[in-house]
């Protein structure tokens, strides 16, 4: 069954199998104490701690080890801000960080810098974020759900001129490699390159003031208390430098992999939309929307044909609201589908699921009742000589979820003459976002919401 879902979890690497069985033997002891089996524990430590410093680029002192990507966000965010206190409480964000670090920032006075369609933020935009009081910002180095690599070296630049520490979550690319700039902290967890579950690292660069606010701890200097797991950490070290050994050719691999997807969906699929920079990129990882079509749906449909993908799309998600990061780059949410391919995958797997797909989204479209392949301007202009000689149109979708909104305005459209409107009543958060992209793929106008009792009026103008 083909896992494509690494951005998630990534299958354990060999590698680090074989590192944390042979560990499991000799890394158990404490390695703070003196006597022989400590020391064993200390040198084995030590060199995993040399490891993951050399595949980061930073001093082995400079980097600890966590128990997660995530503590290590909250402890990095933490301790940076409280070091920086005396500047001020501002914390400069991307809107499409990880929600570890947006979670993180609700403490404090944060600012989300805006991203475009791509996903990517603007160096401008984020320099521009930058104020006075400003403690710390923060820039992932390339985004978990997209895959669009950010401009970590610039935004950097301008963060040192500026003295603001920028802590990066690298948490999607060290696998591939270094992060490049003048960074002064970052994130990163094994679990995303192949390593066991539950390490994380943080560094911190000499130079940057940095206060935990962890309880006093002796242990990983100060900033990670709690008793090392050895054999996890010698095993996250192992499997980041055999990934890493490995990138180069899997990372051209994989991306013309990626690059068929991304060519071939479209074609394959009518009314799809592949979202994120379709350049600077992550090599493994593509993401795209299908309008009319439940995400949850289309997920369960490809587990069932025997592929293992992800989606941002509000049906897939307990909060029923759409992803933030779909959210800040204004794209369509529906019938998403996130699809990120570990090392070793098979061209044929991909070929399959290129077979699999449409037939997914047909059945997932019929069961809703969507219209099929609308759109054409041939079908506009006949619907324009057939429609009502009625200029409005209302349609009540109070109570049901994206896509049955999208889809019955699609299906009156036509009903109503070039320049006549209809206004679709919901209540669903998903519905703010996936209607105008509705509109910009459908080449119709949106003329923009108002809130109405029970939830929000958006108005559509036919334009075609």
């Amino acid at each position: 069954m083909p896992y494509f879902d690494s951005a998630s979890s990534a299958p354990l690497h060999p590698v680090a199998r074989q590192a944390l069985q042979a560990a499991l033997d000799e890394g158990w002891a404490d390695p703070a104490r003196l006597y022989r089996e400590g020391r064993r524990a200390r040198l084995l430590l030590d060199a995993a701690r040399e490891a993951a410093a050399d595949a980061v680029g930073c001093r082995p002192d400079e980097l600890v080890f966590t128990s997660s990507g995530t503590r290590a966000i909250h402890t990095g965010l933490a301790g940076a801000m409280a070091g920086r206190r005396r500047t001020g409480r501002h914390l400069a964000v991307s809107a499409v960080e990880h929600s570890s670090v947006l979670h993180a920032a609700k403490g404090f006075d944060a600012t989300e810098v805006p991203v475009g369609r791509s996903g990517a933020v603007s160096p401008g935009d984020f320099g521009a974020a930058l104020r006075p009081d400003t403690a710390v910002a923060a820039l992932q180095s390339a985004n978990h759900e997209v895959g669009t690599v950010q401009p970590v070296a610039e935004v950097a630049g301008m963060c040192r001129e500026a003295g603001v520490p920028l802590l990066v979550d690298a948490a999607q690319s060290l696998a591939w490699g270094r992060v490049e700039g003048d960074w002064s902290l970052l994130t990163g967890s094994a679990h995303k390159w192949g390593g066991p579950a539950g390490v994380g690292l943080l560094v911190v660069r000499k130079g940057v003031r940095f206060a935990s606010q962890d309880p006093a701890d002796e242990r990983e200097s100060g900033r990670a208390p709690g008793f090392e797991n050895i054999p996890a950490i010698v095993a996250a070290a192992a499997s980041l430098r055999a990934v890493r050994d490995e990138a180069a050719a899997e990372s051209a691999r994989l991306r013309a992999l990626v690059d068929r997807i991304r060519a071939r969906v479209p074609e394959l699929v009518p009314d799809a939309e592949v979202v994120g920079d379709p350049v600077r990129r992550l090599p493994h990882l593509v993401t795209f929307s299908c309008l009319y079509a439940d995400g949850e749906a289309v997920l369960h449909e490809l587990d069932r044909a025997g592929f293992s993908v992800s989606s941002g799309s509000s049906c897939t998600s307990s909060t029923l609201t759409p992803s933030h990061v779909l959210r800040a780059m204004g794209v369509l949410t529906e019938g998403n589908v996130r699809v990120s391919l570990p090392l070793g995958t098979a061209e044929a797997d991909v070929d399959r699921f290129l077979d699999v797909l449409p037939g997914v989204v047909a059945g997932v479209r019929g069961r809703l009742g969507a219209p099929v392949s609308p759109g054409s301007a041939a079908d506009a202009r006949a619907d324009a000589d057939a429609g009502t000689d009625t200029g409005t149109l209302l349609v009540d979708a109070l109570g049901k979820r994206c896509p049955i909104p999208v889809i019955e305005l699609a299906k009156v459209i036509g009903d109503v003459p070039v320049g006549g409107t209809v206004t679709v009543l919901s209540d669903d958060e998903a519905a703010r976002l996936d209607i105008p992209a509705w509109c910009e793929m459908r080449e119709q106008e949106y003329a923009g919401e108002r809130p109405v009792e029970g939830g929000t009026a958006y108005v559509v103008r036919r334009a075609r």
